[in-house]
């Protein structure tokens, strides 16, 4: 499809049901766009947003068919999009990020060579099929590392940490269910990610660095701006600077990486979509991570990004609402954020909170201060997915 510029009136299709969706289809109404939702439950929040919700499932060619027919432009708002069908949706409508960089993010194997090409620092792997693969492939990959599937999206369900021999055996039944790749365990010190915007033509726009924390599997804290030598800051920048160049994509993305104690740079994967890293950007810069990807797919000039202030986004489980209700009242410098999922709706990130103060140190240690986010004593160990 031709590229076109978006103006007040236009219609933005948004298909996945990811917060990412809700806090997009805010923005772009703010913005003065129409917002078409594509999802499988009716009830979904994206779908309540939109002017129209359309639903049906991701194998519905006439849904998906009509959905794109009424639509100037259509976004995925999160990686979990099958790219095959933003290959099919592309047939009626145009969808700037393309579906290049989604195939590259959901397949390990493909995210692996295309960071191999463009000369960057992962972590050590091998591709397995069979048992004997991951023997024949510890000696170079050495203990511990991990086994994930090719595919992501299937979380820790399909993953085995190897630390010592016996643990092979652990792996007989997943190997079974497909192609894998055995990864090196990084001993990284922190966890880091930057959101880039990427135009039409090629132009980038970082934001500032970003420190995150995860706590079994799921994103607990993201921090700007996180304390960070200068060097490693400007290293770290280039990388997604490149990376981002040699992607065929228009929009918002998020490069993470691994840093260690010794300072070496591993990236840890690219997400060709909004992150929810990014929601502290609501506050932490003067344009957002939503307004930004809705600029760059109308082919709107992209503001500079701007550090404004020291912020810590935490997102927020069930279990810690009531607890929360005594800062409700006393915290003049936390700000709220609710998604509104469908009471029915089992999720246990209701939303997130901004926190501002004069430096993040002081936000991180009011957060821990109230005793709500205090890291169990048996803590699990770092993720690396």
């Amino acid at each position: 499809m031709d590229k076109k510029i978006l103006f007040p009136g236009s219609t933005i299709g948004i298909i996945g049901g990811s917060a990412s969706g809700i806090m997009l289809a805010e923005a772009a109404k703010k913005m003065g766009f129409k917002v078409i939702a594509y999802n499988s439950d009716e009830a979904a929040p994206t779908v309540q947003e939109a002017d129209l919700g359309i639903t049906g499932s991701y194998t519905d060619h006439g849904k998906l068919q009509d959905f794109a027919e009424r639509c100037d432009l259509v976004t995925y708002e999160s990686e979990n999009v099958p790219s095959d069908v933003i290959a099919f949706i592309s047939q009626f409508t145009a969808v700037p990020q393309g579906k290049d960089a989604l195939e590259i993010a959901q397949d390990r194997l493909l995210e692996r060579a295309f960071l191999e090409q463009v000369n960057v620092n992962i972590a050590p792997y091998a591709t397995i099929v069979s048992l004997d693969d991951i023997y024949q492939a510890i000696g170079s990959i050495g203990y511990p590392c991990v086994l994930k599937p090719i595919q992501k999206g299937f979380g820790k369900r399909r993953q085995q940490v190897i630390r010592k021999q016996s643990d092979i055996a652990k792996c007989a039944d997943l190997i079974d269910l497909g192609t894998y790749v055995l990864e090196a365990w990084v001993p990284y010190m922190k966890e880091l990610s930057v959101i880039v915007a990427k135009e039409a033509d090629g132009a980038l726009n970082l934001f500032p660095v970003i420190e995150n924390v995860y706590r079994d599997h799921r994103l607990f804290e993201s921090i700007v701006k996180c304390e960070l030598d200068s060097a490693v800051e400007e290293e770290i920048r280039r990388l997604a600077t490149e990376i981002a160049k040699q992607l065929n994509y228009v929009g918002v993305l998020e490069v993470a990486f691994f840093l260690t104690k010794s300072g070496t740079i591993y990236v840890k994967r690219i997400v060709p979509a909004l992150h929810k890293a990014g929601f502290v950007f609501d506050k932490a810069t003067n344009v957002s991570m939503c307004e930004q990807h809705l600029r760059a797919l109308a082919q709107m000039p992209l503001p500079q990004v701007h550090y404004l202030q020291p912020t810590v986004m935490v997102a927020l489980q069930s279990s810690e609402l009531e607890p929360m209700h005594t800062q409700w009242v006393l915290k003049d410098n936390w700000y709220y954020r609710f998604y509104r999922y469908p009471q029915m709706a089992r999720t246990r990130a209701p939303g997130y909170l901004l926190v501002l103060a004069e430096s993040t140190a002081a936000a991180l240690q009011q957060i821990e201060a109230t005793g709500i986010w205090s890291e169990p004593e048996q803590a699990a160990e770092k993720d690396i997915q």
